[in-house]
């Protein structure tokens, strides 16, 4: 088990004073049974009414709203976790699900829903024809094909950080041959649901100590990755950017069906067509 500190600091900065319509803010850690939230705090400028709630998929997320007109706003978090994640993690899976292909319970495929839906467009299907490409046999092992599949996208994708916002769609990434970590996500997300598989998109944190991992130009940085879900495991980790399985060094902030769903800051305000400075993101994840 190890004890983390995460300070995510958000800041916007305008060139006149402009109105502030509510933010939506996704920055407490998910709890989990490898993670536990020992305190938080959130503070913002201007001062705001910040409210709390938990949306579709459980995330803890925030509103803060605001009275006042301002050059500056602030969002400034700070968590400490106990995480404590398997580095080699063993996956208790269904006998039913061993080999692929499978087929869900109809309650799970009910409660799975959209998380087994495609959400991007792919008219010439070559997403789904590059995703039967790791399939090996009929039939093939289930873990083996997921391993293949999130290492074929970091081999056939090269990393590329991106500070704008927004997320490439799958065939553009493999168009392009290039990404960011949510990119390669959404890639392999996307390409696990045209296999029949149910995913999830999961946001948040990398804790790179050694910086021996792709994604983080620090010690931690914002993280993207996926979750795919298998009878009798469950929800099991894979960060395709990295290569890796499981939750080692990952720390969830938010999961959710499309990544535009998992945005750590997202808001709105009224001013002039230049009004709008810039953006800065500070993170850290120290032991």
């Amino acid at each position: 088990m190890i004890r983390l500190n995460i300070h995510h600091k958000t800041t916007y900065r305008f060139r006149q004073p402009v109105s502030l319509g509510p933010h939506r803010l996704m920055l407490r850690p998910r709890e989990s049974r490898d993670l536990r939230v020992v305190s938080t705090n959130l503070a913002v400028t201007p001062a705001a009414t910040v409210t709390w709630a938990h949306d579709v998929a459980g995330n803890a997320v925030a509103t803060a709203s605001f009275g006042v007109m301002t050059d500056v706003l602030v969002f400034d978090s700070v968590a400490e976790i106990h995480l404590d994640a398997a580095a080699w993690p063993v996956f208790d899976i269904a006998f039913s699900a061993i080999d692929y292909p499978f087929l869900y319970s109809n309650d799970e495929w009910t409660d799975l829903g959209a998380l087994t839906a495609p959400q991007h467009a792919d008219p010439s299907g070559r997403l789904a024809s590059w995703a039967r490409g790791f399939v090996r046999s009929h039939p093939t092992d289930t873990l083996s094909l997921l391993k293949d599949l999130s290492a074929g996208v970091s081999h056939a994708i090269a990393y590329q950080s991106r500070d704008d916002e927004g997320t490439q769609s799958p065939v553009e990434t493999l168009d392009r041959a290039w990404g960011s970590c949510r990119d390669f996500a959404v890639l392999f997300a996307e390409a696990a649901r045209s296999l029949g598989f149910g995913a999830r998109i999961v946001s948040g944190y990398l804790y790179n100590p050694d910086q021996s991992l792709t994604g983080s130009a620090g010690a931690g940085s914002t993280h993207a990755w996926a979750e795919v879900y298998l009878p009798g495991a469950g929800w099991i980790t894979f960060d395709p950017t990295n290569r890796s399985v499981g939750s080692a060094n990952l720390i969830p902030v938010a999961v959710a069906r499309d990544i535009r769903q998992a945005m750590p800051v997202a808001g709105s305000f009224i001013g002039g067509s230049d009004a709008f400075e810039g953006m800065w993101v500070d993170v850290s994840v120290t032991s």
